[in-house]
């Protein structure tokens, strides 16, 4: 008996099998004839499977966005937190042994140690407010003072310190000056007066002490002296000032507007 073989030839694409009109049924029965490569290609080119995959990676980066942050936030407050008891509260727990009146609560005697750290740190501040406080502190610095690299470090941490806590209207200033060239803005912060050297070395009657911070970083960035004619005033606070630096503009509601709210 002789039986006729007849090599079935390899299809290139379900539209040579199925044609453009063809029906979902057939289609369906004709697909089971493709390998297997060519059914997951014709299973990616159907359009459901793509708006299924299209809203699998928009809900997949949405999530993404919404959860990065929190973790973000997470990981540094565990970071500080591990610093902060390892270089500063279980000293204290190991110096006072208050492992021994918690009952060797690792925790518990942390948390006392934190309580003890605070309370510390309130009579220091209120003896220093003092006269014989300001006294002792004074003698303090002056033995610092003759320490070259120590009263380096010490008297410019100090300085920042004070800076950050002292209030005043400088640092509530937001405004715009011409930099790096006529014609381009850049976000300033007032944070002073200019120096009295500086006025008369420029025959200026005042100056203004603006710091112009790089974005989208602004612990650093460039401080520039003008005189207040030469500074734009906004109507904007330092917190929106700041986010429209940290997020290079993206994060202010208003950024097209912001040109309307500049005045002399």
């Amino acid at each position: 008996m002789n039986i006729l073989l007849r090599r079935v030839p390899r299809v290139k694409s379900i539209t040579s099998l199925v044609g453009p009109r063809s029906t979902g049924a057939f289609a369906t029965f004709r697909v089971g004839a493709l390998s297997g490569r060519d059914t997951l290609l014709w299973s990616l080119a159907n359009p459901l499977t793509m708006t299924l995959l299209s809203r699998f990676r928009t809900s997949f980066i949405a999530g993404l966005f919404l959860v990065a942050p929190l973790a973000v936030t997470v990981f540094i407050l565990d970071f500080v937190f591990d610093r902060l008891t390892a270089i500063i509260l279980n000293p204290i727990v190991n110096t006072a042994g208050l492992t021994n009146v918690t009952g060797d609560e690792i925790l518990l005697a942390q948390l006392l140690a934190a309580v003890l750290l605070a309370v510390s740190l309130t009579v220091v501040g209120h003896v220093a407010s003092r006269e014989l406080g300001r006294r002792l502190f004074g003698g303090f610095e002056r033995g610092v003072g003759l320490i070259p690299l120590v009263r380096t470090v010490y008297f410019g941490v100090r300085q920042v310190s004070e800076s950050l806590s002292r209030q005043s209207d400088g640092f509530d200033h937001v405004v715009l000056v011409e930099y790096p060239r006529e014609g381009l803005y850049a976000i300033g912060f007032v944070t002073n007066d200019g120096p009295r050297s500086a006025e008369t070395a420029t025959d200026s009657e005042e100056l203004l002490t603006v710091f112009v911070p790089h974005s989208p970083n602004p612990t650093a960035g460039t401080l520039v002296m003008a005189a207040p004619d030469e500074v734009f005033e906004v109507d904007m606070s330092v917190r929106r000032g700041l986010r429209l630096v940290v997020t290079t503009g993206l994060g202010v509601d208003d950024v097209e507007e912001l040109p309307e709210g500049v005045v002399r």
